[in-house]
Order: C-alpha cells, then sequence, then structure tokens
C-alpha cells in the first residue's frame, strides 16, 4: 500500500479515515470550510468526514447527486455537457465542485461521479470515477479506474477525493486561508 495519500485508493476504511482526518486538520488550520457533492459515492464522503471527530469545524454540507437532473437543477452542472458527455465526466466532476461549494457556501467543494458497477454505464466500464476538488485558487480533477467489486470502487472514489482535497491544501500557497474568505472560482 502506497503512504502517499493522492496513491492511496485500495479501499481500507482505516486508509479512508486517514485521509480524512488529514483533509480536516489542513482545512481547520487555514480556517477554510468544505461541502461535498456525491454521485457514485452516495454519501460516503460526507460519512466518512463526519466519522472524525471535530468535523463539524470544517463540514458543512453535503448533497447526494445520484440523478443526472439533480446535478443539473441543484448544483448547477450544464445541461448541454451533461446531455454532450453524460455525468461520468471530469467536467462535470469540476461543476459539481464549485456547484456545491457555491451552494453550501464553503470554501471548498469535494465532488465524485463515476460508474461503481458491477456493469459499465454510459459507455463507460465499472471503475470509471471521476474526482474533483474546487478551491478559491483552482480547481483540480482526476480521472481515475478503480478494480474491485462495487463497495471497493466507491470506497477508493471516497479516499482519493479526500486524498486529493488534503494534497491541495498542502500545496496550496501559505497565504490560503485569506483566500478561502472567496467563493470558489469556476473552472471555465
Amino acid at each position: 500500500m502506497s503512504t502517499d495519500p493522492v496513491q492511496t485508493v485500495d479501499g481500507d476504511r482505516s486508509t479512508l479515515v486517514e485521509a480524512a482526518r488529514f483533509l480536516l486538520a489542513k482545512a481547520e488550520e487555514r480556517k477554510l470550510t468544505l461541502a461535498a457533492a456525491e454521485s457514485l459515492t452516495g454519501g460516503e464522503v460526507a460519512s466518512t468526514l463526519v466519522s472524525v471527530p471535530g468535523a463539524s469545524a470544517v463540514v458543512v454540507g453535503a448533497v447526494v447527486a445520484y440523478a443526472t437532473r439533480i446535478k443539473e437543477q441543484v448544483l448547477g452542472v450544464d445541461s448541454e455537457r451533461l446531455a454532450m458527455t453524460g455525468p461520468v465526466d471530469g467536467e462535470v466532476a469540476k461543476q459539481m465542485a464549485v456547484g456545491v461549494a457555491r451552494l453550501m457556501g464553503a470554501d471548498l467543494g469535494l465532488a465524485t461521479t463515476g460508474v461503481a458497477g458491477p456493469g459499465a454505464a454510459d459507455g463507460h466500464p465499472a471503475g470509471t470515477v471521476h474526482v474533483a476538488v474546487a478551491s478559491p485558487w483552482g480547481t483540480l480533477a482526476r480521472e481515475l479506474h478503480l478494480p474491485g467489486d462495487r463497495e471497493a470502487v466507491r470506497d477508493g472514489a471516497t479516499t482519493a477525493v479526500l486524498a486529493l482535497a488534503g494534497a491541495l491544501l498542502e500545496a496550496a500557497p501559505g497565504d490560503a486561508a485569506k483566500a478561502g474568505q472567496d467563493a470558489p472560482r469556476d473552472p471555465q
């Protein structure tokens, strides 16, 4: 197992909680709040975050946008983009992250979308996952191809988005806490 949090997506529960603890500590250090928009993870990101004592200092809320129409209607994902690519798309993940941060008034928005399996969906094989993090100083997204069953894919996606957000905060400029007073920038 890799010790690099961005590379660790094996679905181990202790890895999930470790990634959540790291992210929450970094966000609290910088006085930043966060919100999550989840599709394939179905609330697992939020559940993992709030399993850590003190999470309420950082976590604002979450939206489970399992249906494509909720991504558009609640999170503001572009309907033309959804019609063109479907929900399993990096740009959709970015828009979900920006949308949930805006909706919840959070400094950071985390998002997951993809195919947990067991079969393919929207022309994508099981294990195809997009995660994104929106912040005042930019938006990051990653495409993953995770092995395993449905539970392993969901756990891997959860770990990946938590680790990506933690890595973003770790690499952010020292004055990022001040930047956190602005709304997340739209990636476009």
